[in-house]
């Protein structure tokens, strides 16, 4: 499908990484719009094995409800090797990871979202999609900037007024925990969605996918483990 004049508003456009926030907002979208796809981004990180578990968890997620099979449209895979050639993190470089100066962590990649979901927009607008879905929090974030709900919404704002249409940008997970996360999970999909997070998607920033815990696979060392771990932990404290 190729549109440049008309906007389907039950028509949704998923920023999918391969990892556990935006593996949750893909069932979401999938629970809510007749049509949904998907894009990814190869910015030189250093996790990239999380891009080859995008087609795994698309696949296997088709599976997990007839209804999401149908929904669920193409995927998209943009490079940005710009981006890794301008940044100095230790997302895009072989680097330990800690705070900065500024006070934020060194992972924190300069106007990544803010470029995701430009990128993200120009393709909804030919995919005649009005409606973007990200993963962004600033609940159980790392204090990333282009995360927050003011920064999402000023983006939703620029982005319709420069294309002329009005694009939404949706973030079921901005005032949830990564325990409701979890919780999310297993509302939207039950134990097998949740299954599939643990088995498949990536979140640690070193991309291990050998080293295996109960909430999934990840060197458990890093800010993303670490998150993910205690969310993990939190959600099943609370349902015993």
């Amino acid at each position: 499908m190729s549109t440049g004049g008309t906007t389907d508003t039950n028509a949704a456009l998923v920023l999918f990484s391969g990892g556990q926030d935006s593996t949750v907002c893909l069932a979401w979208a999938l629970e809510r719009y007749d049509r949904v796809e998907t894009i990814g981004f190869d910015y030189g990180q250093r996790h990239r094995v999380e891009l080859a578990q995008r087609p795994v968890i698309c696949a296997a997620m088709t599976s997990l409800r007839p209804a999401w099979g149908r929904r669920l449209g193409p995927d998209h895979l943009l490079g940005l090797p710009a981006l890794a050639a301008i940044s100095e993190t230790s997302l895009t470089r072989d680097r330990a990871f800690e705070a900065t100066a500024s006070g934020l962590p060194n992972t924190f990649v300069p106007g990544r979202n803010l470029l995701f979901l430009g990128y993200a927009a120009a393709l909804a607008w030919r995919r005649g999609i009005g409606v973007l879905v990200g993963g962004m929090c600033e609940t159980d974030f790392s204090g990333y900037p282009d995360c927050r709900d003011a920064t999402i919404q000023a983006m939703a704002r620029a982005l319709s007024l420069g294309l002329d249409r009005h694009i939404a940008i949706e973030t079921p997970l901005m005032w949830r925990t990564k325990a409701d996360t979890w919780q999310l999970a297993q509302e939207l999909g039950g134990a097998p969605l949740v299954e599939l997070i643990v088995d498949e998607t990536v979140t640690c920033y070193e991309g291990d996918r050998e080293t295996r815990a109960a909430w999934g696979y990840g060197c458990g060392r890093c800010p993303a483990c670490d998150l993910r771990r205690k969310g993990w932990e939190q959600w099943h404290s609370a349902r015993t």
